[in-house]
């Protein structure tokens, strides 16, 4: 059988991501906090998808893309956020590649961390 780049082999998913999902609290100034909070753990592969730019601070900024293929079976949304170790990736789209609904298709957008000065 042909390999398939829309449902990638069960070995090619050795990546392992934790599902880190938002926790929003008042700040007393009419904002919120947010800060995330561990989920469970997901297996997937990861493939570069190209690069994004993005305004910031009157400048812009160019992120890597990627596209991660999970399982099916976890709720994303663009609220959510993959880790991976120290990398930290925003989840951007969610969608299926198939109608077989087996896998998850997220395009992320790593995200830079600030360094402390």
């Amino acid at each position: 059988m042909a390999p398939n780049p829309h449902h990638p082999a069960l070995g090619a998913r050795r990546r392992r991501f934790v599902l880190e999902r938002p926790l929003e609290q008042p700040d007393g100034f009419g904002g919120v906090l947010r800060r995330f909070v561990a989920g469970p753990v997901l297996w997937g592969a990861i493939t570069p998808s190209g690069l994004a730019d993005r305004p910031e601070g009157g400048r812009t900024d160019t992120r890597p893309t990627y596209r991660v293929t999970l399982r099916a079976g976890v709720a994303l949304d663009p609220t959510m956020r993959l880790a991976a170790g120290p990398r930290r990736f925003a989840i951007r789209a969610v969608g299926e590649p198939d109608a077989r609904g087996r896998d998850l298709v997220c395009h992320v957008e790593e995200l830079v961390r600030e360094s402390a000065s």
